[in-house]
């Protein structure tokens, strides 16, 4: 048994969503085949549950792939205004803070249901635990038709587009498997790697000793020697490495350059508010004026004690030492650990732990004005199935929406000139 539609939406996440509600929209009859039990899961995670959905701040530095330019062409058709608009037309108010968008509700989830019922309303069939084994294109006469083909039922369709998102989260459905159906009509795909993920150093130990602080810094990443970028806020120290969104931040040219087999480090600042004025009183108040506390107590209104400890052992320098007992080469040593503190990055959490990839269906094998193949006509991309991976902050579902936009725009006008 064979089913029929328009157009067939593989993957019921953020862009594949915003696809179908913008066909149905314009009349054209879609369906949706999630092979998870409930579209939109990977939503529920965003923003920690509060589902931070889009970024007022936004221009094309938020994006880290090679065609930025190709990204914003995408975007501003259906820009961060646009977005909120769509949004409150389905019942989701908004609030911001610091260029942050969120619900007004401060829940994923009320953004989930409002997609789902919106979803309802238009009609739009949904086809859950749906397993895709192949996707082809037909000749059908002068119209080209898909078959997908299915455990238990094939559908066939005018057009497919292709919302299966990435390697990252798998538990809430992104297995890659998008990426085999894809490579399977010639189209390339560029290596998926972990993006937004903690990262791994070559100390536990060593980090165990402050492993659950959290603490202000900047963190700067070094390859084969080479400064590549840094951030600056939260950092988490784990029995691992580091996390935060920092890290996150910067932490898709630490994967790439591993899997490229090159050297990484960082360098983090603890002490981002103090300059080297600062720090030269600050050797010279110790020495003269607080010799009697030891180094932990001298340092405990400073920075957390736990990194003081983790700092003072990567020094061989007893915390508990009284800061008179100590040579003027030692505190200087501390002080330039604290605020350069290296960390040799050895691995990556994985997909498991990130929250995006980067690489996905090549750039240059889609046309960033309708988001069609250039090499099958008829099947789109949306979302984060294309390498495009955006910093932490809402603009990852920014592209979702975009994108999906963009695809459904897409569609309508393969459909009307080839098939209606």
């Amino acid at each position: 048994m064979k089913k029929e539609h328009e157009c067939i939406i593989i993957g019921g996440g953020a862009a594949g969503m915003m696809a179908a509600i913008t066909l149905a929209g314009y009349g054209i009859e879609t369906c949706i085949l999630e092979h998870t039990s409930r579209i939109g899961t990977k939503i529920l995670q965003t923003g920690n549950g509060k589902c931070n959905f889009t970024n007022l701040n936004m221009d094309e530095t938020m994006y880290q792939n090679k065609d930025t330019k190709w990204v914003m062409d995408v975007i501003n058709r259906f820009n961060v205004d646009a977005v909120l608009d769509f949004f409150k037309g389905i019942g989701i108010y908004h609030k911001e803070k610091n260029g942050y968008v969120y619900p007004l509700s401060m829940t994923a989830s009320s953004l989930q249901n409002a997609l789902r019922l919106e979803l309802e309303n238009k009609k739009v069939s949904i086809h859950t635990n749906v397993i895709i084994k192949n996707v082809v294109k037909l000749s059908a006469g002068m119209k080209d038709k898909f078959l997908i083909e299915c455990e238990g039922i094939d559908y066939i369709a005018d057009t497919v587009v292709f919302a299966t998102g990435s390697k990252a989260a798998p538990k809430t459905g992104s297995d890659g498997s998008g990426y085999e159906l894809i490579k399977k009509l010639g189209i390339k795909v560029i290596k998926p790697l972990p993006a937004l993920v903690q990262l791994i150093g070559d100390e536990k130990e060593l980090y165990r000793i402050a492993a659950g602080v959290r603490s202000q810094g900047k963190i700067e990443i070094y390859i084969d020697g080479i400064k590549i970028s840094e951030d600056t806020g939260e950092i988490q120290y784990t029995d691992y490495g580091i996390s935060g969104i920092p890290v996150f931040q910067i932490s898709r040219y630490a994967v790439k350059a591993l899997y490229e087999k090159k050297d990484v480090h960082v360098c983090i600042d603890m002490l981002p508010d103090i300059d080297d004025k600062e720090m030269e009183y600050i050797l010279s108040y110790m020495v003269k004026q607080e010799g009697y506390k030891t180094v932990e107590q001298f340092f405990e209104g400073i920075v957390n004690k736990k990194l003081v400890t983790m700092v003072s052992r990567k020094c061989n320098i007893d915390a508990a030492s009284r800061v008179s007992e100590l040579k003027i080469s030692k505190l200087q040593k501390l002080l330039e650990n604290m605020k350069h503190f290296n960390v040799h990055i050895v691995d990556n959490k994985g997909f498991e732990n990130g929250q995006i990839c980067q690489g996905g269906v090549d750039l240059k094998a889609v046309s960033s004005s309708d988001m069609q193949s250039l090499r099958v006509a008829g099947v789109f991309f949306a979302g984060e199935v294309l390498d495009v991976d955006g910093r932490c902050g809402g603009y990852n579902l920014q592209w979702a929406w975009s994108s999906g936009k963009a695809a459904a725009d897409g569609v309508r006008r393969y459909i009307k000139e080839r098939c209606r």
